[in-house]
């Protein structure tokens, strides 16, 4: 499923030299299996090795949101690198309540309610991912398994500073919502497109836990409900039945 890199798009081999870590290709196929395997593989090995996979997407979008620069100063983005890996990180879940109490006030001012979730039903179990597919061919995009080289899952937002646009999280909160979701759950982030970012868990949240957590993931990512499942209950009811998290900001 390899490709050598002269086979490869440009923006491809320019994410691969942004990264500056290993990163294996897959070419696009029909069964993820493959790729799946090597995740689960690099899941383990990273485990021992210091370094946490993740599934990135390439694009020439993504390649534009990393750097603006096309001939990008390497040694600058290693220091900015470590100038967010070496930030302060707020304890708990002070990046959810922020977010949240930022929803509130707007649904106020215009005079919705925040926080009902209504009947928690209605949502569907994913149990795999979903932002890595093609549809109109039906098959894998191109991708990376790319070895992210930190100890820690929130760290990968560091070498991928992904959002910080429309009214997507910037790296320094995905960080936080990383930390506190993967000390919460267990969840760790796993693929990232240009504009969607999904997570695996070892297990769904427990029932008890899941209204709570779809008013955090709708304060996190509100189209996920607006643009997706319709409401926080089928968000719920998705959520205690799955183990991948799925975002997408338009």
């Amino acid at each position: 499923m390899s490709t050598t890199p002269a086979q490869q798009p440009d923006y491809i081999g320019f994410i691969r030299r942004y990264l500056d870590c290993p990163c294996r290709y897959f070419a696009p196929m029909a069964d993820d299996e493959p790729l799946m395997a090597a995740y689960r593989a690099a899941r383990e090995r990273g485990e021992r090795e210091g370094f946490v996979p993740m599934i990135v997407v390439p694009s020439v979008t993504l390649a534009e949101a990393l750097t603006d620069c096309e001939d990008f100063d390497l040694e600058e983005v290693q220091a900015g690198r470590q100038a967010l890996l070496a930030a302060p990180l707020r304890e708990g879940n002070a990046a959810v309540r922020e977010l949240m109490e930022t929803w509130k006030a707007e649904a106020e001012e215009y005079g919705l309610s925040w926080g009902e979730i209504g009947e928690i039903a209605g949502g569907e179990a994913l149990d795999r991912f979903l932002g890595y597919w093609d549809y109109s061919s039906k098959k894998t995009e191109p991708l990376l398994l790319a070895e992210i080289p930190v100890r820690h899952p929130w760290e990968v937002f560091a070498y991928l500073p992904f959002g910080g646009w429309n009214e997507c999280p910037d790296a320094p909160v995905q960080m936080e919502m990383a930390k506190y979701w993967f000390e919460r759950y267990a969840a760790v982030p796993a693929v990232v497109t240009s504009d969607v970012l999904e997570y695996i868990l070892p297990a769904p949240v427990k029932e008890e836990d899941a209204a709570a957590l779809a008013l955090e993931q709708y304060a996190f990512c509100a189209d996920i409900v607006d643009q997706g499942v319709g409401t926080l209950g089928a968000l719920a009811d998705g959520l205690r039945q799955s183990t991948t998290w799925y975002f997408w900001w338009d």
